[in-house]
């Protein structure tokens, strides 16, 4: 598979669990969590799918320029998603407050992944 493909499919499956979670959340935990933890959820949501929406871009990007950056990015991506959105998933869902020391790791795994895609694009010839 390539790497474009990669991140395609990546991006389309985080979306698909985005759209779930923020299903699963307004549904069924809106009578479970406090109204503070089901906020911490739908952030999460949120994030999963600009994130996705990000690394369906950077699929694109990958053929387009064809600069390691770009790879680069969509790994952050990946990364910053399972770290940030995780973390606020888990901390929603078990209350244990400790999963939001996690979630600032995640904010910079993203942070480093749309500076390496501004990079990407200033590399691409």
């Amino acid at each position: 598979m390539t790497v474009s493909r990669l991140f395609l499919v990546l991006g389309s499956v985080s979306a698909l669990l985005s759209v779930a979670a923020g299903a699963f959340g307004a549904h069924a935990l809106r009578e479970r969590v406090t109204p503070d933890l089901l906020v911490t959820f739908e952030t999460g949501a949120r994030y999963q799918m600009y994130h996705a929406l990000a690394l369906c871009v950077v699929a694109w990007v990958v053929v387009r320029w064809e600069v390691p950056q770009a790879a680069w990015a969509g790994w952050f991506f990946v990364a910053g998603t399972v770290l940030f959105s995780g973390s606020l998933y888990l901390l929603a869902l078990t209350g244990a407050r400790w999963w939001g020391a996690v979630t600032p790791f995640g904010g910079l795994a993203f942070l480093a992944g749309w500076g390496l895609l501004a990079w990407a694009a200033l590399a691409a010839r």
